[in-house]
């Protein structure tokens, strides 16, 4: 194992940003690619001073975002019935497709924002925005936050836990939960006080009538 990851800190730090740009990509449309590969090595690198973490940071999420319009343009152009019918050859199952909607439709349009933290909804979400034709610009907006949180968090793990993977591993989870709960939160504050907003709102033009 030792031997591995010294062989993807190595990788990592040959490609440079493009590099990651280019395996973020991949990670975040439907290309089974673990972003921790690319992102934890770049955190340790910046440690060590032979990469910039700021440049990094935006190599990374600048790719996850190009990803997720990648899967944003397919869920547009193609549809649901194209996606469900085909996806099983491009290694995206029709429960896939499934779940992910239902998350898009529970939690509205800020899903592409801390979906980006969930394990198995974070490569897909991107497909019901498309299919429900989101506007693009609240997409990319939300996407890249939720990104730049995901490409913080791994660059953070890999800048102060090095090659340590077992930590690294049980530190994540806790992190992510965390993080998770934090935004999950603020949404629904957020949405509780517009609507309390909106009812007082109306209760004032009613009373003036």
């Amino acid at each position: 194992m030792h031997e591995i990851v010294n062989w993807i800190v190595e990788t990592v730090g040959a490609m440079g940003y493009i590099g990651i740009f280019i395996m973020m990509f991949l990670e975040s449309s439907f290309f089974p690619f673990p972003s921790e590969v690319a992102m934890i090595p770049a955190g340790y690198l910046a440690s060590k001073g032979e990469m910039d973490i700021v440049a990094a940071f935006f190599a990374g999420a600048g790719g996850s975002l190009a990803g997720a319009l990648f899967n944003y343009v397919l869920g547009h152009r193609l549809g649901r019935p194209f996606l469900v019918k085909y996806g099983r050859y491009v290694l995206l199952k029709p429960e896939t497709v499934e779940k992910t909607e239902a998350f898009f439709a529970k939690y509205g349009p800020a899903s592409t924002l801390f979906g980006r933290l969930v394990p198995g909804i974070r490569q897909y979400i991107s497909l019901p925005a498309g299919i429900g034709r989101m506007p693009l610009a609240a997409f990319s907006i939300y996407t890249f936050l939720g990104a730049g949180i995901w490409c913080a968090v791994l660059l953070g793990l890999g800048f102060f836990l090095g090659h340590n993977e077992e930590r690294i591993q049980e530190v994540l989870h806790y992190i992510l939960a965390l993080v998770f709960v934090l935004i999950v939160g603020v949404f629904y504050y957020y949405r509780k006080r517009n609507k309390e907003a909106e009812e007082r709102f109306i209760e004032e033009i009613d009373s003036r009538k």
